[in-house]
């Protein structure tokens, strides 16, 4: 690992104010992305700004009827809100899927969305990628890529992105709060956050460099049956082969392209009287795969149906 120094913030703006007259700084939260970054090579922050200990770990009724979750608050405190597992299951659902109970533990927020891809050949320092070094190509074109995108990719990058949490929180029509470097708040939706590789796979995200996500707000409850499927290689402590989120009338597909993706052509079929097996034959025809991920087509229609199904009976996962 390489030197790098460290402060711990009092407030948010005292953190972006940090970060943007330092150069080469990072917010830490949990860390348990950013360290093992760094323990490769990958990401080297020269300073980090520590907002772990900032006054945003609170979940709050908002007067819509929704709730407003932290971006400090732990996954596992998330997870274990009974007004999160009455009103939204789907979120309560795929945090538990994810990692494992220490991690959990320790996971925020803010950081669960920040998180970057685990794409072998974004780790390897040894191997050419895009999205850590822009203009080298992309290993993962004629590689190992089964756990690659299918939807959204381009040749510049088919990294997909990781988190099971941002995929419920799509499905749930969530907005992200912010404080920009300029000390200015804002709000945008989570669908808006992640962006899709096009030639820049470098960039994750649509926030201004520097900004700070403060909050997550979720709106009232939807209506209807609220489900989170998420196929895998093992049992526990693994990525998605391909995650299904759905609530009421929404449904959000994980693990098949660089940002959690909305299928909105598949609710446009459902609407309009399509089967969930045709609804997901909708969303997935403009899918590719590149050799070894072939198979996340037929996965994603067949998960994405069962899922929908399942919800709209009402079944527990």
């Amino acid at each position: 690992m390489r030197p790098f120094t460290y402060e711990r913030a009092e407030d948010a703006k005292d953190a972006v104010r940090a970060v943007r007259e330092t150069p080469g700084a990072r917010f830490i939260a949990g860390g348990t992305n950013l360290i093992d970054l760094m323990k490769a090579d990958v990401e080297r922050p020269a300073h980090l700004v520590d907002v772990g200990r900032l006054p945003l770990a609170e979940i709050s009724e908002t007067p819509e009827g929704g709730l407003r979750i932290g971006a400090m608050t732990t996954n596992s405190q998330v997870a274990d809100d009974l007004r999160v597992r009455a009103r939204y299951p789907v979120l309560a659902q795929a945090i538990l899927a994810g990692a494992t109970q220490q991690l959990r533990n320790k996971a925020t927020t803010g950081g669960n969305l920040l998180q970057r891809t685990r794409c072998p050949y974004f780790y390897d320092v040894s191997k050419p990628c895009n999205k850590r070094e822009p203009g080298a190509g992309c290993a993962a074109l004629d590689g190992l890529n089964q756990g690659a995108a299918i939807l959204g990719a381009t040749e510049a990058c088919i990294a997909v992105h990781p988190s099971d949490m941002a995929v419920a929180l799509t499905a749930l029509d969530a907005r992200v709060e912010t404080l920009s470097p300029s000390g200015e708040t804002g709000s945008m939706a989570i669908e808006a956050l992640h962006r899709l590789p096009d030639s820049a796979p470098q960039h994750d995200t649509n926030l201004e460099p520097g900004s700070l996500i403060t909050a997550v707000v979720l709106p009232p409850p939807p209506q209807g049956g609220q489900v989170y499927r998420k196929a895998r290689e093992r049992a526990s402590y693994a990525f998605a082969l391909v995650s299904v989120a759905v609530a009421g009338d929404a449904v959000a597909l994980g693990s098949v392209a660089h940002k959690p993706w909305r299928a909105s052509r598949a609710e446009a079929a459902r609407a309009a009287g399509a089967s969930p097996a045709e609804a997901m034959a909708a969303e997935l025809e403009s899918a590719r795969g590149y050799g070894r991920n072939d198979y996340k087509i037929r996965l994603a229609a067949r998960l994405g149906a069962a899922a929908v199904e399942q919800a709209m009976n009402g079944r527990a996962a």
